[in-house]
């Protein structure tokens, strides 16, 4: 079961690494300031939670690396929330909730940890809570569609939990 789960998290994070440099690179990417939206750039993040806490932290981290390089601190900092964010999803999943309301009730956390962060580096609450903070939960929102998505497709070939 280890390198199973060894394999899924690699997975995953080579998933979490690319697609914001793939995505980047072909204009999948919004940017307001110190929000960016990256499509699909939470979902690894997100199936991630059905590994362990360990394993999807260090996805998160992997996010956050992949940001570093192509938008620098700002957004590597918000990115690095992430791993937060699934690590506790997958505490949340250990103890028996569904993934659709650990999405939802990682989403205003998520929101709120992205808005926090970018705090130190100089910008407004206005920037912090409205754009940072409201973009990561439209953005959430819309990649958790899309993890919720692949899940329901896949999941007649995978155990609850990996």
């Amino acid at each position: 079961m280890e390198t199973k789960r060894l394999v899924w998290t690699a997975m995953l994070t080579a998933l979490a690494v690319v697609i914001p440099l793939v995505f980047s690179s072909i204009g999948l990417v919004l940017v307001l300031g110190p929000f960016t939206a990256t499509v699909a750039s939470h979902v690894p993040v997100m199936l991630a939670m059905f590994l362990t806490p360990g394993s999807a932290f260090l996805v998160g981290l992997g996010s956050a690396l992949s940001f570093m390089a192509i938008h620098g601190m700002v957004v590597a900092a918000r990115a690095a929330m992430h791993a937060f964010v699934a690590a506790g999803g997958a505490v949340l999943i250990g103890r028996g909730r569904s993934f659709a309301q650990v999405l939802l009730i990682t989403l205003p956390i998520h929101g709120l940890l992205e808005s926090l962060i970018v705090l130190p580096f100089g910008y407004s609450l206005y920037q912090a809570l409205v754009v940072v903070g409201l973009g990561t939960a439209i953005h959430h929102a819309v990649d958790m569609v899309i993890a919720l998505s692949i899940v329901k497709f896949i999941s007649p070939i995978l155990p609850r939990q990996i």
